[in-house]
């Protein structure tokens, strides 16, 4: 009797030690496997080698960028309703970085409707909201380089008329090498993004 009661007691000890060994493994998976920060392959924008006219009609490429932190922003200029809330919210957030390091900063503000959003037009948005010259700075390109900017960016929009997009409403950091930092969408807390800003090297 006492000779199965051990050995009972035994195999026991055993399978509570495999569930346990089990469990863990378990537990490790989940969390190796959770999802990373979105950026851009190679962990930087700056690999990203398609060409954007700024509004001054000159061409650029996004690695020229490199050496100034980023905020960025997707819209198009004849929106009505959530573009002006987010070229507001990126007005707010300017306001509050710190201008020692806002020298360092370059708002970016990116066209999803190339095909209207010209040069000239982007010039005259830029000055009716006082965003003309620095730290602003507007982009576009053709419709594949804005596809993969929005992909990077995880930007969903969709035209649903020739002057109308549905899009998603995200503000995007990056640091001085293209990696991204930080992303809030919808409601923005200006003074959270503009810490990120006034907190990179």
């Amino acid at each position: 009797m006492c000779k199965r009661s051990f050995k009972y007691n035994k195999m026991k000890n055993f399978f509570l030690i495999l569930i346990s060994a089990l469990f863990l493994f378990s537990c490790k998976e989940n969390t190796e496997k959770q999802p990373e920060p979105k950026k851009s392959e190679n962990g930087s924008i700056f690999v990203l080698d398609s060409k954007w006219q700024n509004q001054d009609g000159k061409e650029i490429q996004l690695k020229e960028l490199k050496g100034k932190n980023l905020v960025v922003v997707m819209i198009f200029t004849s929106c009505t309703t959530a573009c002006p809330l987010l070229v507001a919210d990126m007005q707010k957030v300017e306001s509050k970085i710190d201008p020692k390091k806002l020298k360092e900063t370059t708002m970016l503000l990116v066209s999803i409707d190339p095909e209207n959003d010209t040069p000239e037009v982007l010039k005259a948005y830029a000055k009716q909201r006082n965003m003309d010259g620095e730290p602003w700075l507007f982009l576009r390109s053709d419709k594949e380089s804005v596809r993969e900017l929005a992909n990077v960016l995880a930007v969903k929009y969709k035209k649903i008329s020739p002057i109308v997009f549905s899009h998603s409403n995200i503000i995007s950091v990056f640091n001085k090498d293209g990696v991204m930092v930080n992303q809030v969408e919808g409601t923005v807390n200006a003074e959270e993004v503009a810490k990120t800003i006034n907190g990179l090297n």
